[in-house]
């Protein structure tokens, strides 16, 4: 045997680097297995990282061809130079990726390049060598999920990855799934030119959203001119030269059409990626959905083999993994930390942008709790109006007895930024009080806030 570990990781991304990271800040001797040829995970390669990167590309050329005029600032002629664009998305991945290899460097965290595999319980094998370790952590994501009927090929029928990679603007984007990842990479296209049309099997987009804020969302964008076939199934796409001929029906059965399009993007959510990992003869169990079975302190049922981030139940967010990542490499150290599941928020990058911490109000009704709810549009907050991003509202749900947060809602500029004061809020129990009798900086977004916290006592102040 080549080497031992106090801690495997199998898995480089936001899960898995961050608790090789914590790990080894804690005196443990550390490895990381990962088998693309940068850190970082889909996360940081080919999701999180380069999707905000054409979003906010993507939002500067709309603000420069629709917007500025307001402003005053006259820019002429506007022109699109995708390449360029596609290339500054290049350069901010590398920049990051490369900053992950400098604080394995630092750590002194060993990158074992290639794919891992788990022979034994405490021995992993990558590229023929075979490593031992006392605890092995399995941090190795999620893929896109398939639909039956859909061949991905990544240039007409294409997943988040091919979706990134586009070199021209299609004439008309189908979007199959109204989630967070199909909304915000059509976003992108639509901005740049293309007609975007939305296949959605259920009644709403994003339906974990609180469903107000979900009908809000839907007017907005369809307002900026995304289209949206909803309670509607895809059940074929045949590509030829020129496009692609998608079959759609009624979701609840009925007769069948055709809509055609130039790129089809898939995006109707993702599974753990757990194949080639040696699970099953490993001993490791896993659930009806494919996810590695815990016990709530990610332990699974072999000993000394742990699971984190988008391959165990909860949300497949990067900074839910990055959270689990951290408890558990301080829990393999002896402390006793805690992940509260309740304050994890959740973004949809688009623009206005869409941001909850906490549970919806149909969550609340359904398991019988009292609450209150106060609401505060941006229409009535001054820094919103000076910048011309008056979409969406505050809202806030409090505890009809006691007043404790339990739930925040945002739609509007900047949503993913202000709603880390209230994720903070829940995480300290606080009150709708509390946060309505902070001081807000004035002129500023997070005054929105404010009132929508006044507003749970039926008292705002702005409106």
């Amino acid at each position: 045997m080549s080497d031992s570990f106090d801690v495997i990781v199998i898995g480089a991304g936001p899960g898995g680097y961050v608790c090789a990271i914590r790990a080894a800040q804690l005196g443990m001797k550390v490895a990381c297995v990962e088998k693309r040829a940068t850190l970082g995970g889909t996360c940081l390669n080919v999701g999180c990282i380069p999707s905000k990167a054409l979003l906010q590309s993507s939002e500067h050329f709309e603000e420069a061809k629709h917007k500025l005029a307001d402003h005053g600032v006259q820019v002429g002629s506007v022109g699109l130079d995708l390449a360029r664009m596609q290339a500054r998305k290049g350069e901010v991945v590398s920049s990051n990726v490369k900053g992950i290899e400098f604080l394995f460097r630092k750590h002194k965290v060993t990158w074992l390049k290639g794919e891992g595999r788990i022979t034994a319980p405490g021995k992993v094998a990558v590229n023929g060598e075979e490593y031992a370790a006392k605890h092995i952590v399995i941090a190795t994501g999620s893929e896109s999920i398939p639909l039956p009927g859909v061949e991905v090929d990544e240039k007409r029928v294409v997943t988040s990855t091919g979706g990134l990679e586009l070199e021209e603007v299609p004439g008309h984007l189908v979007v199959i799934g109204g989630g967070y990842i199909g909304l915000e990479l059509g976003s992108v296209w639509r901005r740049l030119g293309a007609e975007v049309t939305v296949v959605e099997f259920l009644d709403r987009l994003v339906p974990g959203m609180d469903g107000e804020v979900g009908k809000a969302f839907e007017r907005i964008l369809g307002k900026q001119g995304m289209k949206f076939r909803l309670k509607t199934k895809v059940t074929g796409a045949a590509v030829g030269d020129s496009g692609v001929d998608l079959t759609l029906e009624p979701a609840a059965g009925g007769e069948a059409e055709t809509l055609r399009c130039d790129v089809v993007l898939l995006a109707i959510g993702r599974r753990p990626y757990v194949e080639s990992l040696g699970l099953k003869e490993a001993g490791v169990e896993l659930d009806e959905r494919g996810r590695v079975k815990t016990d709530g302190h990610f332990a699974t049922n072999v000993p000394g083999i742990w699971a984190i981030g988008d391959v165990i139940v909860g949300p497949m967010l990067a900074h839910k993994a990055e959270e689990e990542g951290v408890a558990l490499a301080e829990q393999l150290a002896g402390q006793q930390p805690h992940v509260n599941y309740g304050a994890i928020p959740g973004v949809v990058y688009t623009w206005p942008e869409v941001a909850s911490v906490g549970e919806t109000e149909e969550q609340l009704k359904a398991r019988g709790q009292g609450y209150r709810a106060g609401k505060f549009p941006f229409t009535a907050n001054g820094r919103a109006r000076a910048m011309g991003d008056t979409d969406g509202f505050v809202k806030l749900l409090a505890d009809d007895k006691t007043d404790r947060l339990l739930g925040a809602h945002i739609i509007g500029p900047d949503a993913g930024t202000l709603i880390a004061e209230l994720a903070l809020a829940i995480e300290f129990g606080a009150s709708a009080e509390d946060v309505a009798r902070t001081s807000h900086a004035h002129p500023s977004l997070s005054e929105a806030v404010k009132e929508a916290a006044l507003a749970v006592d039926g008292r705002p102040l702005h409106i």
